[in-house]
């Protein structure tokens, strides 16, 4: 089930917020940038590079993920491997708070995130 559009408003202005803090200078956003998406109730921060073979396309690299299980009312914490896969991050798997989530990816103390 999806988050509500009420949460949805108050996801993107903490992601908001995150951005803020965390994109790189302006004069360099064209080399590498981040953004997020909200995708029912998943939220994704990604990196944004231009393509190698065609620098006028961008492509994306998933570097974070929360899923919010309303069940349990709490966000399931995720990160991506070489694999390229998603995977639990087991030093946190869950946060109780949107806000906590983006704490986690800031602080990236384990460097799974921006590594």
């Amino acid at each position: 089930m999806a988050i509500s559009e009420f949460e949805i408003k108050r996801c993107e202005r903490e992601l908001e917020k995150f951005l803020e803090k965390h994109r790189p200078p302006t004069h360099i956003r064209l080399r590498i940038d981040i953004g997020y998406r909200i995708n029912n109730q998943s939220v994704e921060i990604f990196e944004v590079r231009p393509y190698r073979k065609n620098p006028e396309e961008t492509t994306e690299t998933p570097v974070a993920k929360a899923t919010y299980v309303k069940k349990h009312n709490h966000w399931v914490v995720y990160w991506r491997r070489a694999d390229m896969k998603w995977h639990s991050y087991e030093p946190e798997p869950t946060v109780k708070r949107l806000e906590d989530f983006l704490d986690l990816i800031s602080e990236d103390k384990h460097r799974c995130f921006f590594g």
